[in-house]
């Protein structure tokens, strides 16, 4: 059989850093890693062909190739997931969709011909099989937790690696918290379950092997969930590895503000070359954090946390919530004094939604304050539920957040306050190269000589020039980012409510 596999477009979001990619050359940031995969679960005698929405459109002769089509999707691509699904069935192809988008609202598709819900490893085999025998059910069901034991290298042939700004791995699945709006334990459970290390250099082995030198994202929720795997397993060989190989990537991941607490975790996530650390952060209010169940966020002083992982060479991006049902109408200011502080320039600050299967959208449907299913998109001033705060005070607080926060000013401020504070990384020889000098110039054009980011973006490359020029290239980067940010919510209103 030939399987055409499809990932859905991304909308213009924090997350599909439309506005930085030209500057790096790249098409899309990060390649579809789930369908990747799921190719590699497909029978080795199918004929197998991706098209990255984002990278590229979709045509009729892909189309025609195909005998089936294999959707993956997040809920934030539900608008481009909705209009191929369409436009496939008035072609008359045969439709499997999978991923959290179908997994969590599989009855909101009746147009798919076969779902696969939950994880995919066992299911895609059984469901392949299936196809081919021509008696395919409607619906294949995860009942339980897979082992990553079974889940196997992607097929990275199927897509160009240059059209991406960074490629990905994953490690492990689940987070032993179950913070009450986040959906994670209801995809994976609470259970950390892992992959062998073995597995993990297969396919670094892979992407090096076929010419990638660049970051690499370890797409875990929370790498650290399962810390002796970690420490004891995944580290230890990763640290030899790069050794071996003379460091060919940067490593960029997610973990909870408890990786803090754990020098000698933090030596070894040093050693690998793990350069910048996604943390959920939430919120400076502690009441917010302990309705909401973030109980490691509790009793600790997160500035503190922060600029101690900065001293050790992380460069630490954030995320946090505004709408929880105690935050009050300080909580703006108070969380643009937070970010400001502890000096993070990456801060992804969305409203509060409410996922299906989580247990805030539980306990909102039984006080029947839910309204509808989330976007997907925490950034674009909606909310799927009546917030406990008055409306109008909460999305015009939210706004005033953004639109200060990712001003040029606040940015290049919270950067050298950063930078300051960041300890220099020293892993191999290095030059300067190609697409550092390109995104140098092209910034140079889009920000150096802007009347919005004229000013702040030369102070903070003399700044960088003259204080410390070992981040030269990191400031253009983050000026990048900045520039991303900017754009997005400057391209966005608050809606007008009546």
């Amino acid at each position: 059989m030939r399987a055409l596999l499809i990932y859905p477009r991304y909308p213009e979001t924090f997350w599909s850093f439309r506005h930085a990619l030209p500057f790096v050359g790249k098409k899309a940031a990060y390649p579809p890693l789930g369908l990747l995969t799921v190719a590699s679960l497909l029978p080795k005698s199918w004929e197998k062909k991706l098209v990255d929405l984002n990278v590229r459109d979709l045509t009729p002769d892909d189309v025609s190739w195909a005998d089936v089509v294999l959707i993956s999707a997040m809920d934030v691509q539900e608008s481009s997931a909705r209009s191929l699904i369409s436009s496939l069935k008035e072609r008359g192809v045969k439709i499997v969709a999978g991923g959290p988008l179908f997994s969590s609202r599989w009855e909101e598709f009746p147009q798919v011909d076969h779902l696969v819900i939950g994880e995919g490893e066992g299911l895609v085999q059984r469901m392949a099989r299936d196809l081919e025998e021509g008696r395919a059910e409607k619906i294949y069901r995860q009942e339980r937790p897979v082992s990553l034991e079974e889940s196997p290298v992607p097929d990275w042939s199927l897509v160009n690696l240059n059209d991406y700004s960074s490629l990905g791995v994953q490690f492990s699945r689940g987070c032993p918290y179950d913070c009450e709006f986040c959906d994670v334990t209801a995809l994976f459970g609470r259970h950390v379950r892992t992959k062998r290390a073995s597995q993990i250099l297969a396919e670094l082995d892979l992407i090096y092997d076929m010419g990638w030198r660049g970051g690499v994202f370890f797409v875990d929720d929370n790498l650290i969930g399962n810390r002796r795997a970690v420490k004891e397993e995944l580290l230890p060989s990763l640290i030899s590895w790069m050794e071996e190989k003379n460091y060919p990537f940067e490593f960029i991941t997610q973990v909870s503000i408890n990786v803090a607490d754990d020098d000698e975790l933090l030596s070894l996530l040093h050693r690998a070359n793990f350069d910048e650390l996604f943390i959920g952060i939430e919120s400076p209010e502690e009441e917010s954090l302990r309705s909401a169940g973030k109980t490691v966020n509790l009793n600790r002083d997160i500035t503190r946390a922060v600029r101690k992982l900065q001293r050790r060479g992380f460069l630490v991006h954030g995320g946090f919530i505004v709408g929880f049902d105690t935050d009050t109408p300080s909580v703006f200011d108070r969380l643009i004094d937070f970010i400001d502080s502890a000096g993070i320039p990456v801060a992804m600050v969305g409203l509060l939604n409410a996922p299906r299967g989580t247990k805030l959208y539980a306990r909102l449907k039984k006080e029947g304050r839910l309204l509808t299913e989330i976007s997907g998109d925490n950034t674009d001033f909606s909310l799927n539920f009546l917030p406990v705060m008055d409306l109008e005070t909460l999305i015009s607080g939210y706004q005033r957040v953004v639109k200060t926060l990712y001003s040029p000013e606040r940015f290049v401020r919270r950067t050298i306050s950063c930078l300051k504070n960041l300890s220099p990384r020293f892993r191999k020889k290095t030059r300067l190269a190609w697409r550092d000098v390109r995104a140098f110039l092209l910034t140079t054009v889009s920000m150096g000589l802007s009347e919005r980011w004229r000013r702040h973006y030369w102070k903070l490359l003399t700044w960088a020039a003259m204080k410390r020029p070992i981040f030269f290239p990191l400031s253009v980067k983050l000026l990048i980012y900045g520039y991303h940010l900017e754009k997005v919510f400057s391209s966005r209103e608050a809606p007008v409510r009546t």
